[in-house]
């Protein structure tokens, strides 16, 4: 099973060289961290910022350098900052070649919830409703679970909905997997974990073909 720098990890080799990448808040934000050092990859916030790198050691942090999520950050030679008047056009308008959100829940057929529970006060849906509807690569970093043990990846959404049919891939601490028109297709299974398992979590329908590789990190 991974924890969540296992996940970000996984995620990491799906950013290709020359990417324009943004991350969404939670683990999203840890891709940064394990990006290969031989591929150029821009990473964007959605607060202004394009060129970010990975977390700061401590005690090197700069509270005026930050990312949606509020965190301190690293910034890479080159980089530039900007409004968001100028940052959700480049989003808009489809610039950002991948786009890694967390999520409280996915579909079988891509949706996903992950802006509001109901009952808990939020300031509104904020920048991921615009990536949702303009990125053409999505990839989710979540627990395959709740704390109860109930299933994330769901035949339908049980949440408000951030975006409709729009995710590609998920990575979970059990699994990777790939949206289809037929369901959540299995690509790979997390160290340890069996297909079975994974089964068992997963209430949405899981498409299983062949053999099931373990994840390599």
């Amino acid at each position: 099973m991974l924890d969540k720098e296992g996940i970000a990890k996984r995620i990491a080799k799906e950013v290709k060289d020359g990417y324009y990448v943004n991350l969404g808040i939670g683990i999203p934000t840890l891709v940064a961290n394990f990006v290969r050092d031989d591929i150029s990859v821009e990473f964007q916030s959605e607060n202004g910022v394009l060129g970010m790198g990975p977390f700061p050691y401590e005690g090197e942090e700069d509270a005026d350098i930050i990312n949606a999520g509020k965190q301190t950050i690293t910034t890479l030679p080159g980089a530039s900052f900007f409004d968001s008047a100028l940052s959700f056009g480049m989003i808009r308008g489809k610039h950002v070649d991948l786009t890694i959100l967390g999520a409280m829940e996915v579909a079988e057929n891509g949706d996903i919830a992950n802006w509001k529970i109901p009952g808990k006060m939020v300031k509104g849906m904020g920048g991921a409703m615009d990536l949702v509807a303009s990125a053409e690569n999505i990839i989710v970093a979540m627990m395959h679970t709740n704390r109860a043990g109930e299933s994330k990846l769901l035949k339908r959404c049980t949440l408000p909905l951030t975006g409709v049919g729009c995710v590609k891939k998920i990575v979970t601490n059990l699994a990777v997997l790939e949206v289809t028109s037929k369901g959540f297709k299995l690509l790979e299974r997390a160290p340890g974990i069996s297909v079975e398992e994974i089964e068992k979590a997963t209430e949405g329908n899981l498409i299983v073909e062949g053999e099931i590789p373990e994840m390599k990190i």
